[in-house]
């Protein structure tokens, strides 16, 4: 029955987007993030359905949509950059088995990546992707959560919709999304109109809040437990009552700490003796030989260089308990270990060249949220109160997985590569539309001086994202 279920919500989607074929984008975003032909073990693996959904997004919008405020910007121009880039150092990688196994999935996701914001030219269109974007996920880290209350979890142990270890499913690449995702949720509980912030929508974006902040504790990542750190810091930023704020978070905790399995405070006291630790100590041995195999090859190895290492180092063994403890090291030889960094990720594989444009990618994102941010954070005008708090959640979204990826390889992760679509729609459709034309709540926001438009219309054109003409409203929000 989850096989069929699973294959009629997509065909559902495919059906619908035959009339409204931008609902063919937001099917990709379901079958891209939950990754249901992994779930489902005939009909949904029997089709490309990812395919099947990428090509009909593209399709729909090349033949069909009218590309009114379509952009090609200069942080498309790095996607593109980048891509073109990777497929050079793939063709001579040092591993092309290896290097093709990933490049069949980082292209693509690149692509919608590129694609993806051309498509989001109005706000209702980047609320429901964003949307999408978060109900999708919803089904990974609610179930996630509810494992983890009623068994604990455990690191590798939490069982999810796949016995997969890869993409989202990672347990590291889990809690570092989970976290980042918490300020979109949190924005939707406030200004989304697609469906209105009444209690039923807060309830659920809390709880669905609660279930994120559960999954560092029942994969028992450090990565999780560091994003949170930075969340709670950026929250307080925007806080109007900082001590109340404080005091709050600091009593969570304290409840909290109770109910946390034993094997979780184990895991997370390698934080403060991280060369104890011997996950710790082969990262900082893989970091050490990136940075001397980027010295002899500047250019870079390809995806899957890192299967090329080999090192020694020292690990900490010890003796005794209590306070007879001692400590005593042991010289391992270790090989073909992963980055374990997204940083030295692309440092190994794309070169000095390609960790520039990445980071050029990355700090761009950074600086054009903060300017919407600063442009749009005073205004209390209909309409003008979503875009501030949009660009905030976007950028500290950003800031979370630029943090959780100094310790987890997801330089390309496609969920972190949609919000980079998000941002790059939001900041090409701020800075074509007139302010007073931004409305809340609608599709397109009535000039002072406007014609009357019917109810009908404003239906119609909400649910199709586009453009009303000029002289009825003020264009699409």
């Amino acid at each position: 029955m989850l096989d069929l279920a699973l294959f009629l919500c997509i065909a559902a989607f495919l059906a619908a987007g035959i009339r409204r074929p931008f609902i063919w984008v937001l099917a990709y975003l379901y079958i891209d993030i939950l990754s249901p032909q992994k779930i489902g073990w005939s009909l949904t693996q029997a089709l490309p359905v990812s395919l099947i959904a990428f090509c009909a997004a593209f399709g729909g919008w090349l033949l069909t949509d009218p590309k009114r405020g379509s952009r090609f910007t200069f942080r498309q121009f790095l996607l593109l950059a980048l891509l073109a880039y990777c497929a050079i150092t793939t063709a001579n990688a040092d591993f092309p088995v290896d290097a093709a196994n990933k490049w069949a999935w980082v292209w693509k996701a690149m692509v919608f990546a590129i694609f993806f914001p051309l498509a989001l030219t109005t706000r209702l269109r980047i609320e429901g992707a964003a949307l999408i974007m978060l109900l999708s996920a919803s089904a990974i880290y609610i179930t996630a959560g509810i494992k983890t209350v009623l068994s604990g979890g455990g690191y590798g142990s939490l069982s999810l919709f796949v016995n997969d270890n890869s993409g989202l499913y990672e347990s590291s690449v889990l809690a570092c999304m989970g976290i980042a995702i918490i300020p979109l949720i949190l924005w939707f509980t406030r200004h989304g109109t697609v469906f209105a912030p009444d209690w039923r929508v807060k309830l659920f974006g809390y709880a669905l809040i609660f279930a994120c902040l559960l999954v560092p504790v029942g994969t028992e990542a450090r990565t999780g437990l560091v994003c949170i750190g930075v969340l709670a810091v950026l929250l307080l930023r925007d806080s109007r009552r900082r001590l109340a704020f404080i005091g709050a978070a600091a009593l969570v905790a304290t409840v909290s700490l109770p109910f946390l399995p034993t094997s979780f405070y184990d895991r997370m006291s390698t934080l403060t003796a991280p060369s104890r630790d011997e996950s710790a100590s082969t990262r900082v041995a893989v970091w050490k030989w990136t940075l001397d195999y980027a010295r002899d090859n500047p250019f870079g190895g390809g995806f899957d260089a890192f299967r090329g290492n080999k090192f020694t180092y020292e690990l900490p063994v010890v003796k005794g308990s209590g306070n007879t403890q001692a400590y005593r090291y042991n010289r391992v030889t270790d090989e073909g270990r992963a980055y374990h960094s997204a940083y030295f990720e692309v440092l190994g594989e794309q070169g000095w060249i390609g960790l520039a444009i990445w980071l050029m990618l990355q700090f761009t994102g950074l600086w054009q949220m903060e300017r919407i941010r600063r442009r749009w954070r005073n205004r209390t005008a209909p309409g003008e109160m979503w875009q501030a708090p949009l660009a905030s959640a976007l950028q500290y979204a950003q800031i979370i997985y630029l943090v959780g990826a100094l310790f987890t390889g997801i330089a390309y992760q496609p969920l972190m590569l949609m919000i980079v679509g998000l941002q790059i729609a939001l900041a090409t459709l701020l800075g074509k539309a007139q302010p007073h034309l931004l409305a809340s709540g609608n599709a397109g926001g009535r000039h002072p001086a406007a014609g009357k438009q019917t109810a009908g219309a404003r239906h119609a054109a909400l649910h199709a994202g586009q453009a009303a003409p000029a002289r009825q409203t003020g264009g699409p929000t």
